[in-house]
Parts: C-alpha cells; structure tokens; sequence
C-alpha cells in the first residue's frame, strides 16, 4: 500500500485574541491606565489577564490523502479551512499535532501568493519555479503552455503590481498547474476569475490528478465543483473535522445542517450559516403550503409561503430582502426579492414578520435549501444566512409519468407533447427500415 501524500494527525491551531477595552474619556482615566500597563503585561505573561480570550481556529483535526486523490475542504466562514491550508502549505505553525507532506507543493491560496509585485511577469514564472525546486530548462519547456493558459502574453513583461486580480490569478494559477508539483493547493482564490477561466481550472485541476497522478486539494463554496471535480471531501466545523466522505455525503451535511427542520420552523437567532460579526436579525423561518400548515415536503406547482420573523434596532424604510433556493449541489435555481417585486416592501417595523408567497417552479424531485439576506436600501448588509432552511421536492407524476427522474434531465421539469408522422406521408420516397437492412 503506498504511503499518504498528505498525513494529517491531531492539527490544532491556537490563537490568542486580545480585547480592546473602553476608550478612555478623561485625562485622569488615561494616566491610569498607563500606571497599570506594566501590571497588566505581567498578567498577559502569567496567562492570567481576562483581556485575553483563547481562539482555536483548528482542534484535533486529523485525516489522510493518498496520492492522486482531489480532496475538496469544504466548511462556513470561520470554520478553519484557511488556517488549514496555511498549515499544510507551510506558511503558519500549528499549535499541537503534525502535517506531513510528501512532495513538491505548490499553494495558491490569495491573490498575490508568491510573488514578487516589483517583478515581471516573465521573471515571476521563473521565481515561481525555482521556489519548487525545479531547474531553468524544465521552467522554460512549460513557459509557452503557462503563458498561453494565463493570456497575459501582452504584459509578460511588466511588474506584477499593475496587473488587475484576474491577471494576477490566471498567471498564479498557470504556474502552480504546469511547473508539475506532487501536491496541487487552491483556495476560493479561483473565484476572481470569469466563468469560462474557471471552467478551465477546473479542467486543468483534474487532468494534473487523473493524468499526472497528483494530489489536489480544492477549498470552494461552490458545491457544483467541489461535486465534479472531487474524489471525496472534508467538512470543517468551528475547527473540528465532522465529517470525512463522499462529496455527495459531505454536499449535503454543509448545505442542510442536521438541526434544521423546515416544518416546525427553524430558530435563526444561531444560525451557523451567518456571517462572523452580523447581528442576528432574522430571527425565525417558516415554510406553509397552500393549507397553511407547516411543510416539509412539496410539489412542483405548490404555493408556498414562507414567514420570516425580524428584529431590529428601529424600523427600517424600504428594506432589500432576498431568499434564494439552491439545490443539492449548492446551485442557485431560482430567487425572490423585495426588489424584484412590483409592489415592493415600503417599511418594516423593529420586530415583524415578513410573509411571500410564491408559485414553485417545476422543479426536479430532491432537497433544496433556502438562503435569506436582508439590506438597508443603500445596499449595506444587515443579516445573511446560507442554508436557513430545507424543504423536499417530491416525485409525484408531474409530466403525467411514473419514470423515475435523474439528474442528466437538468434542473427544471418541462411538459412535452409528442407527435409521429409516418415517412410515407411526407416522403414518397422513404422505404421501411427493414427493407434498408436487407439490401445493406
């Protein structure tokens, strides 16, 4: 059996966050404080100052990666997949545990990483090279296709610092993929790019796993590729490991937190998928059928209303409240909003409850999941939750047929009629197959 290209055992990472305490408002409370700056570095020394909080941003992770293998790290905002790749890519020290590497990595983890901002483009490819351990020839014989991946072939010789982030990435991300090293990282870095550059990320990362037999580890909130693209995947959560399977098995634990459950209603003030720092605004979701009645469950052509509970600091004059619906694979198919509708939302009062009502769309038999945001009219964000809330489409004949659905169909169902026309009747010409055959 051979050996992990990547070993992971007990990886934590500890940080210690300091606490800014009040302003001082006086003359008297400044000297004060200065008088007490020596004890309290004493304090900071021994452990014992209470303006210091502990932070694990990993604990006790461990998993392995066998060579060849296209891992996708998957997790929420905070959830220590960042800290995690700087570990492994050797840019941060862990705190307990080890990360043994075998092999030439190559890491692209933000816009930027390993280069030089002074230097060409041109030299940058060469640096980049000599970094992972490779000769000037073997740059060279890559040079051409690493160009012609990134299409920076005009400003190949100018500093990297006035190149745009999309430059910047294309170039970062050709050399990382051709200078050939045994383990390939990237982070959400790819987002920066256009749709059809990360089409061909997205190739390139699985032609260097498939035919070159190198290891890949992919971070994205982008399900869809982390689906298509990955042989398993790890979930991360407030720093621990939770799950470690199938894309498919990890796809939907990130996506539908166990806790949820969309009939009875679903508390939001904890929600884990808000971002770190927002105020819990939203407060409660909520999903009705036609009846009225909470649903877990519901059928192409359905009504559905959904009750979102709010509280603010003070009422709020023409909010911008959105809700997309996702599928199993994170894709969006479909959204909802305040400003989209043509009688739009004037006015929400401090606590309220928000209904909207809408027709669901022919949609194909599986899960899918509600993200919730809400902004002030100027476009300042007040609250985001992804995955707030799940709900099922069920397989109930909406074409008229009892053949089972699969996914190659697309996302949306669509009523077809067919009619046949015998050959004979448009075609004097046209013979029976069987005749064709057997004069064949």
């Amino acid at each position: 059996m051979t050996s992990p290209a990547i070993s992971v055992e007990g990886l934590g990472k500890l940080y210690q966050l300091a606490h800014q305490s009040d302003r001082h408002t006086s003359f008297r409370e400044a000297l004060t404080s200065m008088a007490l700056a020596p004890l309290r570095r004493f304090r900071q020394l021994r452990g014992t100052d209470t303006s210091m909080e502990d932070f694990w941003a990993l604990r006790d992770v461990s998993f392995t990666v066998q060579p060849g293998e296209v891992v996708g790290i998957v997790g929420r905002n905070g959830a220590g997949k960042s800290t995690l790749l700087k570990i492994l890519s050797r840019i941060a020290e862990p705190t307990e545990g080890r990360a043994v590497m075998k092999g030439r990595i190559a890491s692209l983890l933000e816009v930027g990483t390993g280069f030089h901002p002074e230097l060409s483009g041109r030299e940058n490819v060469y640096l980049n090279g000599s970094i992972l351990g490779m000769k000037r020839r073997e740059i060279a014989a890559k040079f051409d296709d690493i160009v012609a991946f990134a299409e920076v072939e005009k400003f190949l010789d100018t500093p990297v610092k006035r190149y745009s982030s999309g430059m910047y990435v294309r170039l970062a991300f050709a050399v990382a993929a051709h200078l050939e090293p045994e383990i390939l990282i990237v982070d959400e870095v790819l987002a920066v790019g256009d749709a059809e550059f990360q089409k061909r990320c997205l190739g390139k990362m699985k032609e260097i796993s498939e035919g070159g037999g190198r290891t890949v580890l992919f971070v994205s909130h982008n399900m869809a590729a982390v689906s298509a693209l990955c042989s398993r995947a790890v979930l991360l959560s407030k720093g621990r490991l939770e799950l470690d399977g199938s894309p498919t098995e990890v796809i939907q634990r990130y996506l539908i937190p166990a806790s949820f459950d969309a009939g009875t209603g679903v508390d939001l003030r904890s929600a884990p998928g808000r971002p770190a720092g927002h105020v819990a605004v939203f407060q409660s979701l909520r999903i009705r059928g036609a009846s009225g009645s909470a649903m877990t469950s519901l059928l192409p052509g359905d009504t559905v209303t959904l009750d979102l509970g709010l509280a603010l600091a003070a009422p709020l004059r023409s909010p911008r409240i959105g809700i997309g619906v996702n599928n199993a694979r994170g894709d969006r198919i479909f959204a909802v909003a305040t400003y989209l509708s043509p009688q739009p939302v004037e006015r929400i009062d401090a606590v309220s409850t928000v209904q909207v009502t809408f027709t669901l769309p022919p949609l194909y038999p599986g899960r899918y999941t509600l993200d919730v945001s809400l902004s002030a009219e100027d476009g300042n964000f007040m609250d985001q939750i992804e995955s707030a809330a799940a709900f099922d489409v069920l397989q109930d004949g909406f074409l008229g047929s009892t053949h089972p659905y699969f996914p190659e169909m697309g996302m949306v169902l669509v009523p077809s009629e067919w009619h046949v026309t015998a050959a004979s009747r448009v075609d004097s010409g046209a013979r029976p197959v069987d005749s064709l055959l057997s004069e064949a």
